[in-house]
């Protein structure tokens, strides 16, 4: 057994000092957590003399993963850093090893003890792999935190800035829940859009595909007869239309098809400049109907985060940098860092807010009546709960909306061609009949 001395810090952040015997630094660690205490320096007292200078427990983050497939990681230990590294963990896996790894450190297990038992439970192989790797972290004197930047495409920087925040502040089971409790709603809202789309798509998509067999396979074949029973007559001016329409998709159809593929690469090259990328969000927000629905969207995720930060303890600049990185939106994401900006110069939030037009003015009074009141994290909270119902609401709505919508489109456009094929055939009837 060997004697360690620690600096930690208790659940109230106040600095302890003191000693420990252990067979290792990982069951030092381990021992000292166990305590409810937060190592923040270690160090081994060597020949039972004066104690070795402390070595800090934070380690430098693994890196992302080398050619080789291996990185030198926290001290000496080397971690392996698999090929999932090039993928994701699926949102719904992390949420329950999230929701999992609260409920084991509020049960009062050692950190290192709960990842061990988490290893143990079903779950994707990737998650597995990734569990190995943060365990080794922590075992070479990394906190938790600092293991989970090896892996920035399972966490991102949400995820690691709470967790440290709640290990600073000795409530990481509290941070965890929350976690787990933002990525659930977060993917509801995310699969209640989704849905709603769903049924539009496969509409519009019966509809184009219906479109183009009646006029490349049918329509030809009607105007054959027309042209063989008519003689050359004058058909009625829908049919015109329509065989136009069939004869210009029949000989143009490599065009046209040419044509929607280059404006769809041209929008993803535009959408990867930040100038176009920011023109295309804003043209979301000013779409009728749908503009509404992501300005919502938009918004309660910006203060449902930013909410969740602040009631874990990450300081408001920090938190304001984290919320502008994870915001989809461009234009929201630059009213953000307008926010960052005079709240770094020692402003209120609320102007820059009302100044960006990207905020309702609902939503602007109730920010300034949290910082007034400093109960800014409950009133953020309270903002995301509305936007999240007017969500669930707005797409309802959509959906009821759009259903008999497409399904009037699709009867237009079917009903159209029907009727332009009849017309001539009711007018070469009547003339057999007159001839008879």
């Amino acid at each position: 057994m060997a004697t360690f001395q620690f600096i930690a810090k208790n659940s109230a952040g106040q600095e302890q000092r003191g000693t420990i015997e252990a067979g290792d630094r990982a069951g030092a660690i381990a021992a000292i957590r166990a305590q409810n205490l937060m190592p923040t320096a270690l160090g081994e007292v060597k020949g039972g003399g004066a104690p070795a200078p402390a070595k800090s427990a934070k380690k430098p983050p693994a890196k992302a993963p080398a050619a080789s497939g291996k990185k030198k990681g926290f001290g000496q230990i080397e971690i392996k850093l698999p090929a999932f590294m090039r993928g994701r963990v699926k949102p719904k896996d992390l949420t329950t090893f999230t929701r999992q790894l609260a409920t084991l450190v509020n049960a009062g297990l050692p950190l290192m003890r709960c990842i061990e038992v988490m290893k143990k439970q079903k779950m994707a192989p990737a998650m597995k792999d990734c569990l190995d790797g943060i365990s080794e972290g922590i075992a070479g004197g990394a906190t938790f935190s600092e293991s989970l930047t090896a892996y920035p495409k399972i966490f991102d920087n949400l995820y690691i800035n709470m967790v440290k925040a709640g290990e600073a502040g000795g409530v990481l089971e509290v941070v965890l829940n929350r976690l787990a409790e933002f990525a659930e709603k977060a993917q509801k809202i995310k699969n209640k859009v989704k849905g709603a789309m769903i049924y539009p798509a496969v509409v519009l998509t019966a509809a184009i595909g219906i479109t183009a067999f009646l006029l490349l396979t049918v329509i030809p074949k009607f105007k054959q007869v027309f042209d063989d029973l008519l003689g050359g007559a004058e058909l009625p001016p829908i049919t015109q239309f329509v065989m136009g329409l069939a004869d210009f998709v029949e000989n143009n159809g490599l065009m046209v098809g040419a044509g929607i593929v280059a404006l769809v690469v041209a929008k993803k090259l535009i959408a990867k400049t930040e100038k176009g990328a920011y023109v295309f969000d804003k043209i979301r927000l000013k779409l009728p109907v749908i503009g509404s629905l992501v300005s919502r969207t938009a918004i309660g995720q910006f203060s449902r985060t930013l909410g969740t930060l602040l009631s874990s303890g990450v300081p408001i600049l920090q938190a304001l940098t984290i919320v502008r990185d994870t915001t989809a939106n461009r234009v929201v994401r630059r009213a953000v860092q307008t926010v960052h900006d005079a709240v770094k110069e020692g402003e209120s939030m609320t102007d820059p807010l009302a100044s960006s037009g990207v905020f309702p003015p609902m939503v602007v009074s109730m920010v300034q009546v949290g910082e007034e009141t400093g109960a800014l994290p409950d009133m953020l909270t309270r903002i995301a709960n509305t936007y999240d119902d007017e969500v669930d609401n707005a797409v309802a709505g959509l959906t009821s909306a759009i259903e008999p919508a497409l399904i009037i489109f699709l009867a237009v456009v079917v009903g159209t061609i029907v009727i332009a094929m009849f017309l001539p055939m009711i007018k070469i009837i009547s003339t057999v009949s007159a001839a008879g």
